[in-house]
């Protein structure tokens, strides 16, 4: 049970990362997941950046450590 407790928080500060990132790139969080690379953990952040005249929003992913 301890591993699903530490996941579900990690979860958590993937999402709160995500929403930061998102705030910063004046986007919206599509996306926050926790990943393995390199045997750091890292959160995976998808966001949605809102284009000009119209266009498809742009689709921005960016990497961060978790925690």
């Amino acid at each position: 049970m301890a591993e699903t407790g530490e996941f579900v928080v990690a979860a958590a500060d993937c999402y709160s990362i995500g929403q930061q990132v998102a705030d910063q790139q004046g986007g919206t969080l599509a996306r926050a997941t926790e990943s393995n690379q390199g045997g750091q953990s890292v959160c995976v952040i998808v966001v949605l950046v809102p284009a000009k005249d119209g266009q498809r929003p742009r689709r921005v992913e960016v990497v961060v450590p978790a925690g």
